[in-house]
């Protein structure tokens, strides 16, 4: 920490802590410009102790403007001007990991991981839309002939049906249960063309 050389500032750590010293007291004692001494003469200093930590530049920039608030708030727990340069340090040093901590548990989430995660969501606009249709559907289905009705609601629910308790339960026999569905699904094709 020879410099802070961007500021045009003092050349060696003592002359920072002694200028940040000399600018504290006078602020304390009523010279507000002085403030503006310290902020400069400290805020290269604090800034590297603060990107240290690992924040970015955002971050970075709001931890050293909380310490100066903090500071200016809490002035007076500072007893020896001497320690204005340790007690700013510290101070922004435990608002950075303070941040650090906070960012960590409130990281943000890409929006394709979080989708996977949720719930599927519909609109209202598609439950109505869906629920017109299915009412729609079951409407036609309910003018095909009965049996139709019976070998679609079974094969409709049932992913993979066995075919002998399908013939068994309806009465047919099982190689006619595939020439059946599709004659049934042209009639109902038809009923729903009819409506749509």
């Amino acid at each position: 920490m020879a410099t802070h050389g961007a500021q045009g500032g003092p050349a060696s750590s003592s002359a920072l802590y002694d200028a940040a010293t000399d600018a504290f007291r006078r602020w304390r004692s009523g010279d507000e410009p002085a403030l503006d001494d310290l902020v400069r003469t400290m805020s290269p200093v604090l800034w590297h102790v603060v990107r240290a930590t690992g924040l970015d530049r955002e971050a970075a920039e709001d931890v050293v403007q909380n310490t100066w608030l903090t500071l200016v708030r809490s002035a007076d727990s500072v007893r020896d001007a001497q320690a204005i340069t340790r007690w700013l340090c510290t101070a922004a040093r435990r608002e950075a990991w303070r941040v650090s901590k906070v960012s960590a548990r409130t990281r943000p989430v890409d929006d394709e991981v979080l989708d996977a995660r949720l719930p599927v969501q519909t609109s209202p606009e598609s439950e109505v839309v869906t629920g017109d249709e299915q009412a729609t559907l079951w409407r036609a289905l309910s003018r095909l002939p009965e049996r139709c009705q019976k070998l679609l609601r079974i094969v409709a629910w049932e992913p993979r049906p066995d075919y002998s308790s399908v013939a068994e339960s309806l009465g047919m026999p099982i190689g006619s249960i595939g020439p059946t569905r599709r004659r049934c699904l042209d009639k109902l094709r038809l009923e729903l063309g009819g409506v749509l």
